[in-house]
Protein backbone atom coordinates (compact mmCIF):
# COMPACT_ATOMS: atom_id res chain seq x y z
CA UNK A 1 0.00 0.00 0.00
CA UNK A 2 0.87 3.83 -0.80
CA UNK A 3 0.26 5.97 1.96
CA UNK A 4 -0.53 9.48 0.78
CA UNK A 5 -0.37 13.12 2.70
CA UNK A 6 -1.42 16.11 1.90
CA UNK A 7 -0.68 19.34 2.87
CA UNK A 8 -0.92 23.11 1.72
CA UNK A 9 -4.23 23.64 1.71
CA UNK A 10 -6.09 26.78 3.49
CA UNK A 11 -8.03 29.69 2.64
CA UNK A 12 -7.58 32.36 0.56
CA UNK A 13 -8.88 35.44 -1.25
CA UNK A 14 -10.72 35.06 -5.17
CA UNK A 15 -7.18 35.66 -7.22
CA UNK A 16 -4.72 34.04 -4.95
CA UNK A 17 -2.50 31.09 -5.11
CA UNK A 18 -1.73 27.96 -3.13
CA UNK A 19 0.47 25.07 -3.69
CA UNK A 20 -0.54 21.47 -2.64
CA UNK A 21 1.68 19.12 -1.96
CA UNK A 22 1.50 15.06 -1.52
CA UNK A 23 4.02 12.85 -0.07
CA UNK A 24 3.78 9.12 -0.66
CA UNK A 25 5.35 6.62 1.49
CA UNK A 26 5.36 2.54 1.43
CA UNK A 27 5.78 2.24 -1.81
CA UNK A 28 7.19 4.45 -4.07
CA UNK A 29 4.37 6.27 -6.41
CA UNK A 30 7.47 7.34 -8.73
CA UNK A 31 6.71 4.70 -11.76
CA UNK A 32 3.00 5.42 -11.26
CA UNK A 33 0.79 8.26 -13.29
CA UNK A 34 -0.61 10.12 -10.23
CA UNK A 35 -3.39 12.92 -10.35
CA UNK A 36 -4.90 15.55 -7.90
CA UNK A 37 -8.46 15.21 -7.49
CA UNK A 38 -11.17 17.09 -5.45
CA UNK A 39 -14.39 17.02 -3.84
CA UNK A 40 -16.49 20.04 -2.92
CA UNK A 41 -19.61 19.46 -0.46
CA UNK A 42 -22.85 17.67 -1.96
CA UNK A 43 -20.63 16.81 -5.00
CA UNK A 44 -18.88 13.56 -6.62
CA UNK A 45 -14.99 13.90 -6.27
CA UNK A 46 -13.56 14.70 -9.50
CA UNK A 47 -10.28 14.20 -11.37
CA UNK A 48 -8.08 18.46 -11.45
CA UNK A 49 -4.85 17.29 -12.91
CA UNK A 50 -2.96 14.10 -13.88
CA UNK A 51 0.84 13.92 -14.24
CA UNK A 52 2.72 10.67 -15.97
CA UNK A 53 5.25 8.87 -14.01
CA UNK A 54 8.05 10.64 -15.25
CA UNK A 55 6.59 13.81 -15.23
CA UNK A 56 6.93 14.34 -19.18
CA UNK A 57 3.42 14.82 -19.63
CA UNK A 58 0.37 16.55 -18.01
CA UNK A 59 -3.17 17.21 -18.45
CA UNK A 60 -5.95 19.53 -16.44
CA UNK A 61 -9.42 19.44 -16.40
CA UNK A 62 -10.96 21.95 -18.69
CA UNK A 63 -12.04 24.17 -15.02
CA UNK A 64 -8.77 24.86 -13.92
CA UNK A 65 -7.16 25.24 -17.15
CA UNK A 66 -4.28 27.73 -17.40
CA UNK A 67 -4.25 28.51 -13.95
CA UNK A 68 -3.29 24.90 -11.63
CA UNK A 69 -0.48 23.41 -12.93
CA UNK A 70 0.81 19.72 -11.51
CA UNK A 71 4.61 18.86 -11.26
CA UNK A 72 6.18 16.19 -9.30
CA UNK A 73 9.24 15.13 -7.85
CA UNK A 74 10.27 11.57 -8.04
CA UNK A 75 13.58 11.72 -5.96
CA UNK A 76 11.54 12.86 -2.98
CA UNK A 77 8.29 10.95 -3.98
CA UNK A 78 6.65 14.40 -3.78
CA UNK A 79 3.62 15.57 -5.72
CA UNK A 80 2.78 18.94 -6.43
CA UNK A 81 -0.50 21.24 -7.61
CA UNK A 82 0.32 24.86 -8.40
CA UNK A 83 -3.13 27.12 -8.29
CA UNK A 84 -3.56 30.25 -9.71
CA UNK A 85 -6.09 32.95 -9.62
CA UNK A 86 -7.92 30.78 -7.54
CA UNK A 87 -11.43 31.22 -7.56
CA UNK A 88 -14.79 30.67 -4.80
CA UNK A 89 -15.68 27.48 -6.69
CA UNK A 90 -12.11 25.85 -6.20
CA UNK A 91 -13.13 25.54 -2.57
CA UNK A 92 -12.86 21.68 -1.98
CA UNK A 93 -10.87 18.86 -0.22
CA UNK A 94 -7.77 18.20 -2.63
CA UNK A 95 -6.55 14.60 -2.28
CA UNK A 96 -3.51 12.83 -4.59
CA UNK A 97 -3.54 9.52 -5.55
CA UNK A 98 -3.08 7.13 -9.21
CA UNK A 99 -4.81 8.12 -12.08
CA UNK A 100 -7.67 6.32 -11.97
CA UNK A 101 -6.77 3.79 -15.00
CA UNK A 102 -3.76 3.04 -12.27
CA UNK A 103 -6.03 3.00 -9.65
CA UNK A 104 -8.74 0.48 -11.69
CA UNK A 105 -5.29 -2.10 -12.12
CA UNK A 106 -4.02 -1.94 -8.95
CA UNK A 107 -4.55 -1.93 -5.39
CA UNK A 108 -1.66 0.18 -3.72
CA UNK A 109 -3.94 3.43 -3.97
CA UNK A 110 -6.84 1.85 -2.09
CA UNK A 111 -6.26 3.99 0.59
CA UNK A 112 -7.25 7.72 0.47
CA UNK A 113 -5.48 10.24 2.29
CA UNK A 114 -6.99 12.79 4.40
CA UNK A 115 -6.83 15.50 2.10
CA UNK A 116 -6.63 19.14 2.43
CA UNK A 117 -8.93 21.87 2.46
CA UNK A 118 -9.16 24.86 -0.03
CA UNK A 119 -11.38 27.15 0.69
CA UNK A 120 -11.16 29.98 -1.55
CA UNK A 121 -13.49 33.60 0.00
CA UNK A 122 -14.94 35.51 -2.74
Amino acid sequence: QVQLVETGGGLVQAGGSLRLSCAASGRTSSTYDMGWFRQAPGKERELVAAITSTGGSTNVAHSVKGRFTMSRDNAKNTLYLRMNSLKPEDTAVYYCNADPITRATTTLFDSWGQGTQVTVSS
